[in-house]
């Protein structure tokens, strides 16, 4: 168990280092393109810029596009408990506690760091669960948290956004391409501009979501492993997946933002190819936490 952890953690950093390269590499071609690398650093520093603005601000934004409501212990003094007790098991504050009023099956964790930390359990969830199995889903949800988690998939959310901006502002500067050039008189240099930057605009963002899920679905598979680890049974959250499969995640308020940060894809099923999803097939979790148990 401990070298699947090491290993997705390994895996999270080489991604993370693909991001930044492409930013990099977006920014170094639009300096190239017009012979002047201030743009690059401008380019560079605008889109950290951006990142530090959406890592900041995510948090909040998740709640209530998911009309998530904060509870105390009096609400819901089960789910508090349970919380409660995982937290101190992890030497952790405890964290906010909210409840969606939804009838699928999903839960979802948010926050920068354990400090400002955030769990979010449906009504539906808690509902069709027992004890073993939430307290197997909230495990993996301080999972995420404890691993910083949380940290990571809103830095790589966020340059995804950047990216896509970046690589749009090329296009839309492509288009003034020779009044910006050093030289104005070749249709030519204007011509190979133009393609860069269409390249740049289709390709850079799809590579950058691409890498985004990669990483989405490595933190997943390493809050699972954190949690068995934390719980000491596996099976718990193998029983809860396979209910949450069987019973569906989708909630009712779709947001494909937001989708990354919940313990099973919370949008309704479509023909998208594995490589487009934010989660691990939930058959292949399940199969790994038995290993686990095995293990223990």
């Amino acid at each position: 168990m401990y070298s699947q952890i090491t290993a997705n953690k390994r895996k999270t950093v080489i991604l993370l280092g693909g991001f930044f390269a492409l930013i990099a590499g977006v920014s170094l071609l639009f300096g190239a393109a017009y012979n002047d690398y201030a743009i690059t650093t401008g380019a560079l520093i605008g889109s950290g810029i951006y990142a530090m603005v959406s890592y900041y601000g995510s948090s909040k934004l998740a709640l209530a596009m998911n009309g998530a409501k904060e509870i105390q212990k009096r609400d819901n003094p089960r789910l508090w408990r349970i919380v409660e007790n995982l937290a101190i098991t992890n030497g952790m504050p405890m964290p906010r506690v909210y409840i969606i009023d939804d009838p699928a099956l999903n839960a979802f964790a948010t926050g920068r760091d354990p400090s400002h930390a955030v769990v979010a359990a449906t009504s539906g969830i808690l509902e069709r669960l027992d004890d073993q199995e939430l307290q197997g889903v909230m495990a993996h949800e301080l999972g995420h948290v404890k691993n910083y988690d949380i940290r990571v998939s809103m830095i790589a959310f966020a340059l995804v956004a950047a990216v896509s901006i970046l690589a749009d502002f090329m296009l839309r500067a492509s288009f003034y391409g020779r009044r910006f050039a050093d030289d104005d008189d070749s249709p030519a240099a204007s011509g190979v501009l133009m393609l860069l930057s269409v390249v740049a605009m289709v390709l850079a963002p799809l590579i950058a979501t691409m890498i985004q899920l990669a990483i989405s679905r490595q933190r997943e598979y390493l809050a699972d492993a954190t949690g068995a680890l934390t719980t000491r049974y596996p099976e718990g959250l193998a029983r809860a997946l396979e209910k949450i499969s069987t019973e569906g995640s989708a909630l009712r308020r779709q947001n494909a933002s937001t989708a990354h940060f919940f313990i099973a894809n919370p949008l309704k099923r479509k023909s998208f190819a594995a490589l487009f999803s934010t989660h691990p097939p939930i058959a292949d979790r399940i199969t790994r936490l038995r290993g686990m148990d095995k293990k223990l």
